[in-house]
This record gives structure tokens, sequence and C-alpha cells, in this order.
């Protein structure tokens, strides 16, 4: 049975970062999206018409929500779930005290499956509908993510995270371990569903390399496949790989000279890039993962947006929970604000809109299936109440025009802004 989602709708016509924000975006004030019978947008339009097109079709009535694609996470971590907002320092200090305690207690599939429904059912909450996720050694891991995520129907992405090297014992495997058995959790994963699986060394000061040249292999066998690591974090993780790697040009040469540099490749974080670097990057058509929250949390740095667009290179967006502090791509969008400002950019509101969903599905490659609410895509969504609060309702109330209605909830909205999620054209139980 089709199905019209009613509201003010959002929609793209073009990247807000090659072209005026408000000529490549713009708000349907009475609109709808229809659903059809398989969980795919059937149209989309201004209510009358798609009334019209749709007749007798369900309805859920919206308002004045903002109905736009649901959001994606190009970058996160299901395991740290449990510790988000723990109190850190830098980063292999918060490594070492946080996270390979916790990715430990995955080795319980009884512990990976609660983490993983846990962690999917947050991002419902908050809008978001596609993760991409760092999982841990242990291929438990990889299959509770998976599962718990073809119970909701959300597309995914995901991998064991692999590490043979400065690590406790209980987390670390062999070059062999880890190829052979990404290669068995791809083949069973990658493409059953909405499934998609990603190759995944954690970053190279944790795997040798060796076992970065057998990831390499395993890509370039499977180069339909994406592959997620971490790139220039912090200055002393660089100091650190300068150590570990003395023959290699720069931090991604690591990857480039053991087959880990390609298009399909996603580089979380990519702050303090070289210059050849960068020009390698956009050569390629690889993404960076902008983590806003997270470069703030452990002081990673200033990700400049405005120069990594302004040259061309992919970015997407992310929490990086746990190391990001919050499980809202609102809260990392108005994060993702005030990084640009430091940088000297003014990032518009179409524009953070645009990464946390089609910049991100792009990212990730996914862009005919999410991100988007062209036809024929999936019907995931997110509607989300543009006065959820006093503050921002006050502040709604002096908008001129849809943008300045918008911001607010970029800036100030958390889950309370959430009036609806679909999946697959299902709306999803935790919604409003």
């Amino acid at each position: 049975m089709n199905h019209l989602v009613t509201g003010q709708v959002l929609l793209f016509d073009d990247d807000p970062f090659t072209v005026p924000p408000t000529e490549a975006a713009r708000v349907l004030s009475d609109g709808a999206v229809a659903i059809d019978g398989d969980g795919r947008i059937a149209g989309v339009g201004e209510r009358g018409r798609l009334e019209t097109e749709f007749p007798g079709a369900a309805r859920s009535a919206m308002g004045d929500a903002l109905i736009l694609p649901g959001f994606v996470d190009a970058h996160m971590h299901y395991p740290q779930t449990g510790i988000v907002a723990s109190w850190g320092k830098r980063l292999i200090d918060w490594l070492n005290t946080y996270t390979f305690p916790a990715e430990m207690q995955l080795a319980d599939p009884a512990h990976a499956a609660d983490l993983a429904k846990r962690t999917l059912d947050l991002a419902l909450a908050h809008g978001t509908t596609t993760l991409a996720s760092f999982c841990t050694i242990h291929p438990q891991s990889v299959d509770a993510f998976f599962a718990a995520a073809a119970e909701r129907s959300m597309a995914v992405v995901a991998g064991k995270t692999c590490m043979d090297r400065n690590a406790p014992p209980g987390l670390l495997d062999t070059a062999q371990t880890a190829y052979d058995e990404s290669k068995t959790l791809l083949a069973h994963w990658h493409g059953t569903g909405r499934a998609r699986y990603a190759i995944t060394p954690r970053f190279s000061p944790t795997s040798t390399p060796d076992q970065l040249s057998a990831l390499g292999a395993l890509w370039s066998e499977h180069p339909d496949c994406l592959m997620q690591t971490h790139l220039s974090e912090q200055l002393d993780e660089i100091a650190w790989v300068r150590d570990l790697f003395p023959d290699a040009r720069d931090y991604l040469d690591t990857y480039e000279s053991h087959g880990l540099l390609g298009g399909n490749g996603l580089y979380g974080h990519a702050i303090h890039l070289e210059p050849r670097e960068r020009d390698r990057l956009r050569e390629v058509g690889a993404a960076l993962v902008h983590c806003p929250t997270s470069n703030t949390f452990i002081g990673s740095g200033v990700f400049d947006m405005g120069q990594a667009k302004a040259e061309g290179l992919r970015v997407g967006l992310a929490t990086d929970t746990g190391g990001g502090s919050s499980f809202s791509m609102l809260r990392t969008m108005a994060a993702a604000y005030e990084i640009a400002q430091l940088a000297g950019t003014a990032l518009h509101p179409a524009q953070l809109l645009w990464l946390a969903t089609e910049g991100s599905a792009r990212a990730l490659k996914m862009e005919a299936e999410i991100g988007t609410l062209e036809m024929g895509s999936a019907a995931d969504l997110v509607a989300l109440d543009l006065a959820s609060t006093p503050a921002i309702a006050q502040r709604v109330a002096q908008a001129e025009d849809p943008w300045e209605a918008i911001f607010p909830t970029i800036m100030m909205g958390d889950d309370r802004a959430v009036a609806g999620v679909w999946v697959a054209g299902r709306r999803s139980a935790g919604s409003c």
C-alpha cells in the first residue's frame, strides 16, 4: 500500500558546496513524500499533487515538521557506545584507558548483540538511519551488528577491526587471521540485504606492514567493498607513525604503499594532512570523514571544511562515538559549524544538512540507495520538529525564511526534535 508523509520537505537539486546553497536546496512548505509498498520513494513534491497521484494512500501528517533523508553517520564505533562521554586525555591514553577494555568485552556474543541493538536504537532515536561502524577483532562482533541492523531493515556498513600490534593481547589477531576472518565475513555479509562490508584496519600504528599488505590484497580481490580506517587525527599520533614507518613519505603512504588507498576508501578525521596527501586523496577520489565532536572532545585539532571542499575532496560527516560525545547528527552538525567558524568558514544550514545526508551517503558510495529523496531510493526518512523546545521555538517565531527557521534546530536540537523516523518505508518503533 502506498503511503504519504506530509509536511515541509527539504530537497537538494545540487551540491551546496559547488553552487550557492540557496540555489542547491529548497524547502516545500506544503509538501509530501510518497512511499510505495516496497519501501521506496515513489514521488516527492507538493502535497496536493501527490494526493491526486496516490489516491487512497495511507497518511502520516507531520504538520510543519521538516521531512528529509534519514541522517547518515559515516564513521563510528559501536563497541564504544557504553563509554561515550568518558573523561579522557589524548587519543592514545583514551584508547588504552577506555576503548581497548570495552572492546575486549565483545568476545562475548551476548554482550556484542546487546550493544549492537542498543547502538542502533539510539541512532534511530536521533534520526540516524545508516551508520558505518568499526567492530572489534572478534568476528561475532561483526555478526551481531549486521544481524541487529537486518532486524531493523537498516542499511549499514561495518567490518572486523584488525590489529596485530600495540594493543592488549586479547585484541590482537595476525596478518593471516585478519585476512581470513575478514574474507569470511565479507563473503557472508557484503550485499546481504542492506549490509555493506568495509575492510577495516584500525590505523597504521596497530597494524604491522604484513597485516596492512594482507588487507590491501583482500581489498584488491574485492574492490567493490569499502575500506575504512583513521588518518592524521592528532599530531602525536603522526609522530608515532613516523617512528613506526621511517621509510614512509607521510602517514597516507603507510596505507598507499600497502594497497589501502583508493576511491572506496574512508579516512576518518584527516585533520593534519600534508599537501601530497591532500593531492593523492583527491586524485583517487577517496573520502574524508569529518568527526567534529570527537576532534574537540579529544583535542585533535581543527578540520578545515572550507579548504577540503574548495580543493574538491569528498567529505562525509560522522559522530565517531564513543570518541565523539553525542549520538546526534544534529549536535554533530552544530559542532561542524563551530569548527568551520574557527577555520574561517561559515557553513550554511543547507551545507550542514547535505553533509549529514547526501554528502555522507556519497562518501559511503551509497547515494543511489540512501541519503536523498530521489525516486527509487529507499524511504529512509526523518521528520524534524522545528520548534521542539521553548528556546528553539522562540527563535523560529522570528524567522524570515526557511533557513532561519531550520538553523536553530541544527544548533540547539537533540532527540526531542525527532518527530518521526522511517526505515525502508516503515515507521521506526522508537519514533514519536
